[in-house]
């Protein structure tokens, strides 16, 4: 490490940041009309809490304690950015909507404001990303050549980001904002490249209650990793029924992650549902685990039926809280992961033709 480095983080004053203590928003946006509402809203388990403050000649604030710095959410209208909440006075500005504030006075959402600065490029050419996409016309959207540039630009983009987040978590390891880049990092992240980058944050942010919350998802991380036995779980299918993964041993199954309300999972379906009616004569299953919420098992079932997905589908319809999609680290979806019939994870986050490809590679008959 270099000295001045050290010198930085020793006068740094979020050496302190787990102290604690009251906190005060002022936010100013100048754009943004009353009547009008702010709300923060952050996670407590499987509860989100939400505090509001009426916005009044584009003014608002927000007073409160906390044990610890944590980052929140705050919206205006269908605007979202994110906000630390730690002792001192916390400023939102914006001569126009929320989306435009630039957030300071305090240690961590300075440092925010300048991660944010960094991706803020990135973030431009994938907001031109996702405009040409919405310009093609219906046969564009059909070619070929046309989806796999379109995805070419994708991962172009998503690999920067990543390059600047790991250069942020590696120069600011005492932060609490360098664990949510992390957090942030990659969708589907892999073992090998974020353990290093949370092994170099420093104590308290790893003892923090992000920080251990971050420990056990690079656990199930590691446990998910291509090559590992894939770890055993029971779940009860649609008519309660417990389900065990074991009881697939013998076969390629494809654990298929996914929601009745999760619009991507839903347009990836008739995907699986081809793979699935291909192979499944040649020692192949899919076993689905919904995430979908609590007493939403109507909205299960329809979207099964409706869908055609005629194999075995478990959930506990705990949401984002669901027991084994919490132990195979999963933190978006649709995400799948392939199991070979001696229970190792041969692939993992296969879409599209990708799927396809894969299951003709391992299921057809080699001469």
């Amino acid at each position: 490490m270099k000295p001045f480095l050290v010198i930085a983080l020793l006068l740094s004053p979020t050496l302190l940041w787990a102290q604690g203590g009251t906190y005060t928003i002022n936010g100013k946006l100048t754009g943004v009309k009353s009547p009008a509402k702010a709300y923060l809203r952050y996670r407590v388990g499987s509860l989100v809490k939400t505090d509001s403050a009426q916005i009044q000649n584009g003014t608002f604030s927000f007073k409160g304690k906390i044990d610890e710095p944590r980052s929140v959410g705050l919206f205006v209208d269908n605007s979202y950015v994110p906000v630390y909440l730690e002792q001192g006075t916390i400023t939102v500005t914006s001569p126009a909507s929320l989306k435009d504030a630039i957030l300071g006075g305090t240690p961590l959402n300075n440092e925010n404001q300048r991660l944010t600065n960094l991706l803020k490029p990135a973030k431009e050419k994938l907001a031109q990303l996702s405009k040409d996409a919405r310009a093609a016309t219906p046969a564009q959207k059909e070619e070929k050549e046309f989806k796999e540039s379109l995805d070419k630009r994708y991962e172009v983009i998503l690999a920067e980001q990543k390059k600047i987040r790991a250069q942020f978590i590696k120069e600011t390891p005492n932060s609490l904002v360098s664990l949510d880049a992390l957090q942030q990092y990659d969708y589907a992240p892999k073992y090998a490249e974020v353990e290093p980058l949370f092994n170099g944050l420093s104590a308290p942010v790893k003892n923090s209650e992000a920080g251990k919350e971050y420990a056990q998802l690079l656990a199930g991380i590691k446990a998910t990793s291509i090559g590992a036995i894939a770890p055993e779980f029971t779940q009860a299918d649609t008519v309660g029924k417990a389900i065990s993964l074991s009881s697939f041993r013998g076969k390629y199954v494809l654990i298929d992650f996914w929601a009745s309300w999760c619009g991507p999972c839903r347009q990836e379906n008739p995907n699986v549902v081809k793979n699935f009616h291909q192979y499944k004569d040649r020692n192949f299953t899919v076993l689905g685990v919904s995430l979908d919420r609590p007493n939403a098992k109507e909205a299960w079932l329809k979207a099964i039926h409706k869908d055609g997905l005629d194999w075995t589908q478990v959930s506990d319809l705990k949401f984002w809280e669901n027991d084994v999609a919490k132990q195979y680290a999963v933190r978006s979806i649709p995400q799948n992961f392939l199991i070979s019939p001696d229970g190792k994870i041969v692939a993992k986050d296969i879409r599209g033709e990708a799927l396809g490809k894969k299951l003709e590679e391992l299921l057809t008959a080699k001469p």
